[in-house]
């Protein structure tokens, strides 16, 4: 295997490893709180609606949106420790 399949082989390992980790925090977020535990964050409201709710309507939206932010952000980084930036 050449020195350039070595490497692109190892960047979409990391890149794969990278959806795995953050498709499962937007799991554990829109399942877990919104399904899961929705009965114990009911106690708790945010503007009137009980937080299981807004996990369920809102929270996984939220979060799935930061996570597209912090995989943009994560792939500049790989793509420069790999040489694939356009820079």
């Amino acid at each position: 295997m050449s020195d350039q399949q070595e490497k692109a082989s190892a960047y979409w390992k990391e890149n794969l490893r990278y959806l795995l980790i953050l498709l499962s925090i937007w799991f554990a977020v829109s399942y877990g709180a919104g399904i899961l535990f929705k009965q114990a964050l009911d106690s708790i409201t945010i503007g009137g609606f009980p937080l299981g709710f807004w996990f369920a309507q809102q929270g996984s939206i939220y979060v799935f949106v930061i996570l597209i932010f912090v995989y943009v952000r994560l792939m500049n980084k790989l793509d420069k420790k790999y040489g694939y930036d356009e820079e």
